[in-house]
């Protein structure tokens, strides 16, 4: 396959980007999350930071009440990015290093989210 040919994360990352506020509930972002299919919020902080479904449900099984517990108490921080630029094998080599299932994508400032469903839906 050429280069010509290979798909960036550009080519399939999410737009727009759905962002909540570290002082939402998690309550909130869960129905954020479900209002529009999809597993992970950016929260913008001077760390960049997401919450996922794996946060929430890392609370649940905790016993936390997700109707008083805020983004920020469960939230990941200093989360790693990927480039729009990067080609989805290079995106599917960096979850699998790391361990994830979402990557906001940065340029200057977010302008994405990339999971691994996209990479595995675009690689298959």
């Amino acid at each position: 396959m050429s280069s010509e040919d290979r798909q960036t994360v550009e080519d399939v990352m999410s737009t727009p980007l759905e962002t909540i506020s570290k002082d939402a509930t998690v309550m909130e972002a869960t129905q954020q999350m479900r209002k529009h299919d999809i597993n992970a919020l950016v929260v913008p902080t001077a760390s960049r930071s997401i919450i996922s479904s794996t946060d929430v449900l890392d609370a649940v099984a905790d016993g936390k009440d997700v109707t008083e517990l805020l983004v920020s108490d469960v939230m990941t921080t200093d989360v790693e990015t990927a480039a729009p630029d990067l080609y989805m094998e290079e995106v599917a080599a960096m979850m699998t290093t790391y361990g994830i299932k979402h990557l906001p994508v940065v340029e200057d400032d977010y302008v994405g989210m990339i999971s691994s469903t996209d990479v595995t839906a675009h690689l298959s």
